[in-house]
């Protein structure tokens, strides 16, 4: 009781300071402050814009990093609950030393890490930001994509495009590449996003979204309690800096079979070496629903659902991978958005992506990792589509 006293106090004193400079006093349904969001950074203008389908959901962004700031949907009782953990003022987004953070973005040029920070491209090799135990992760994570300000090329009620161009040499990597990032709420509840992408040299592009899902309502609180469910016979084996081994390994009688759904925490064994790596799961899985080289983007490839708010959130892409994180690194004590701390293992982020490393292990010519390969060539149109689509049960 003491604990939820203070995150009423908590809640009460963060609306309290967004009203406080918000001008018209309109507030989003997941209480965000559209003006805690007006800036300029890198003399580009940043803001918040907020999508609707008429049906209970909303959803906020930011084109700062092309993220997802907020995802309201109706619980069992029709209260709207803000699903996904984020900031509430673009401040704490930006000062990527006191609060760094992926939450929401949408990463590029390439999502998830490349060993040793080199991309093999044929008889080329070129030298890339190193950021997480000497690889590259996110594309330079600070410098990437994720913390870059998106043009906003259109927006409508229940649409908005974000589009990026990316230097040739940009954090090493090759070809002066413009993106797009295309969210859209439809009328069914789902968050439907395409990723598009041309190059002028080859290059590699892997984009995604990062959101960190928690449907329990409350994200103070663990989310181990979820009921998870991936659509995949196996999984790529990695070592202890995340980079995959190139083993690709049944999922069967491991941890890692979630063919049917299953509380996540009943799931996570710490005696597993890749749950210890990990401290959690951060894996990729690859997708029953690729094959033939083409992915099944109308069925859902995982799924996850909370017993207390009654919340599904079913996801579909037509990419060969997903990653699926759970908060690992959660629990730092900055505090989120209405400032709530998030503890670890809050939430759980689901990136659908070709495989981790996938230009190391095609140039290695790696058995299996046919299927994932991220290289795109000038002519090329790259496309991704991923979706959350979200329901009562």
């Amino acid at each position: 009781m003491e604990s939820m006293k203070q995150q009423l106090a908590g809640l009460g004193a963060a609306l309290l300071l967004l009203g406080s400079c918000n001008t018209n006093g309109s507030l989003t349904t997941s209480g965000l402050n559209p003006t805690a969001f007006d800036t300029t950074i890198n003399g580009k203008k940043v803001e918040l814009y907020t999508l609707t389908n008429g049906k209970g959901m909303e959803v906020c962004l930011t084109n700062y990093g092309g993220r997802v700031v907020s995802i309201s949907v109706p619980d069992k009782n029709g209260k709207a609950t803000d699903v996904v953990l984020g900031y509430d003022n673009i401040k704490q987004y930006a000062d990527t030393l006191k609060s760094p953070s992926d939450y929401g973005s949408s990463v590029g040029r390439y999502a998830n890490r490349i060993k040793d920070a080199v991309l093999h491209i044929g008889d080329k090799s070129y030298q890339l930001k190193a950021n997480d135990n000497g690889n590259c992760l996110h594309g330079g994570g600070t410098t990437g994509w994720l913390n870059k300000v998106y043009d906003v090329q259109s927006v409508t009620d229940s649409s908005i495009v974000f589009a990026m161009t990316a230097p040739d040499g940009e954090n090493g990597f090759p070809g002066t590449v413009k993106a797009t990032a295309t969210y859209t709420v439809k009328s069914n509840n789902t968050l439907d996003i395409v990723f598009s992408a041309t190059t002028d040299k080859e290059t590699a592009i892997n984009m995604t979204n990062h959101s960190y899902f928690n449907l329990n309502g409350d994200p103070s609180k663990v989310g181990f309690d979820q009921v998870m469910m991936i659509n995949a016979d196996s999984f790529t084996v990695a070592d202890a800096k995340y980079i995959p081994t190139g083993e690709i390994k049944s999922v069967a009688g491991t941890p890692m079979d979630f063919r049917q759904p299953a509380v996540i925490g009943k799931k996570f064994d710490p005696k597993f070496d890749q749950c210890k790596n990990a401290t959690g799961f951060d894996h990729n899985w690859c997708l029953n629903t690729y094959k033939n080289g083409k992915g099944d983007d109308t069925t859902p490839c995982a799924s996850l659902y909370s017993p207390k708010t009654g919340i599904l959130l079913e996801v579909f892409t037509n990419e060969p991978g997903l990653q699926v994180y759970t908060g690992n690194f959660q629990g730092t004590g900055i505090p989120g958005k209405h400032g709530v701390l998030y503890p670890k293992h809050v939430s759980v982020c689901f990136e659908s992506q070709k495989y981790p490393d996938s230009p190391t292990k095609i140039w290695q010519k790696t058995k299996g990792w046919e299927k994932s390969n991220p290289i795109l060539k000038p002519g090329e149109k790259y496309y991704s589509h991923l979706a959350y689509k979200f329901s009562v049960k």
